[in-house]
């Protein structure tokens, strides 16, 4: 029957319409953008359109509001990185984020820590939802930014970053956040989140790896993380990769499609029964994350008591299914999640974590398929552990 693909939220299949585009600028369309003759002309409208179709995505007011990156990593990183440091030239020298962001912000907090800054993490719940008031709580005169992802990564729970995005904005901090598991699952509209700054990128919503982009609110300005041209307004120089780019803006549009036609609500259905499947039918089984609203529609996210998590993905992936215990960004790492550590899940299941994520080709047979899998896996886990 072939494997079982359960890991979207790792990656996703390149939709052949991006493939196509992707190729008629591999083929016909492979000038510099930046040259001024008609090759590198219909490079340059090719890049635009794409940049259109992403700001169509995340209700960005004006195309020219996004930059284009390498991926979400680094639209991270120039979001966090870029907006601190040239906020610090204002003498606003704090930032906040919360404990179950993902590496690529954490990372970079740490980096701003390194260099003098101060950095607030504020904590989650139980269900890792961040409390705007505990936000509010850590602002100060001098905070820079504050960084709150939209949604996690590991456990799908949706923050309630407007209203985190209110607390900041009175003080002047700019807000940055992490859609990158978000775009594509859940409308998006930097305007209604009155957001400053927001990161996405192509691997996650049918598209290609290496290309991601970064919204940035007219009238800011960010230190570039590299130097070397005039490209994407000096803040991301270098030759575009034009048809990884263009890729990403018809991703854009056919997850914007997808999104007008209910996908969410059908991706909702099925995870809803995935995870009632899982609760009745495996012992010992834990949901991590909201068990409805504020839960991203394709993600199922399990802590399972007596199993190994990494000889779990094992039998899993024998079996025929493809999971995850969380980020690939941290697999091959022995540690517990941060993000489970941070609900209060004891160090024995964080370790345990189980993370299935749906995607537009899943269906309601391959659910089925899935729960028998992962019953007969867990068992022959348990087995071999009490032996």
């Amino acid at each position: 029957m072939g494997q079982l693909y359960l890991d979207y939220a790792a990656t996703t299949p390149v939709h052949p319409d991006v493939a196509a585009v992707m190729l008629e600028m591999l083929r016909e369309r492979w000038g510099n953008p930046s040259s001024i003759h008609a090759t590198g002309r219909e490079a340059r409208r090719a890049l635009d359109e794409a940049r259109r179709r992403v700001a169509e995505l995340v209700g960005a007011p004006h195309y020219r509001d996004i930059i284009f990156t390498s991926g979400g990593t680094e639209a991270d990183n120039l979001a966090v990185l870029g907006a601190a440091r040239a906020r610090a030239e204002e003498g606003r020298r704090h930032v906040v984020t919360s404990a179950v962001e993902h590496h690529a912000v954490l990372d970079a907090c740490r980096a701003l820590s390194a260099e003098g800054f101060d950095v607030t993490i504020v904590p989650v719940d139980g269900e890792g939802f961040v409390d705007p008031d505990e936000v509010r709580r850590a602002l100060r005169p001098d905070t820079a930014l504050v960084t709150v992802m939209l949604a996690n990564n590991e456990v799908g729970t949706i923050q309630p970053v407007a209203e985190i995005a209110r607390a900041a904005h009175e003080v002047g901090a700019w807000v940055h956040t992490d859609a990158v598991q978000a775009a594509g699952q859940i409308p998006i509209d930097v305007q209604a989140l009155d957001v400053d700054l927001l990161s996405l990128s192509a691997h996650k919503i049918y598209g290609p790896k290496g290309a991601g982009a970064l919204y940035v609110r007219s009238g800011l300005r960010l230190k570039p993380l590299v130097f070397g041209g005039g490209q994407e307004r000096a803040w991301r120089p270098g030759t575009e990769n034009a048809a990884g780019l263009v890729g990403l803006g018809k991703a854009a549009e056919l997850a914007r499609a997808a999104l007008e036609a209910g996908e969410p609500a059908r991706l909702t259905a099925l995870r809803d029964r995935l995870i009632d499947g899982i609760l009745e039918r495996v012992p010992g089984a834990r949901l991590n994350g909201p068990r409805g609203r504020g839960r991203l529609p394709n993600n199922v996210h399990v802590s399972l008591e007596d199993v190994d998590g990494e000889a779990l993905l094992v039998h899993l992936d024998l079996a025929g299914l493809a999971a995850s215990s969380g980020s690939a960004c941290t697999s091959g790492s022995l540690e517990p999640s941060h993000v489970l550590l941070a609900l209060g899940l004891p160090r024995e299941l964080a370790a345990a974590g189980l993370r299935l994520t749906l995607g537009r080709p899943t269906t309601e047979d391959e659910i089925e398929r899935a729960l028998a899998i992962l019953e007969g896996a867990v068992a022959r886990v348990r087995k071999v552990r009490s032996a």
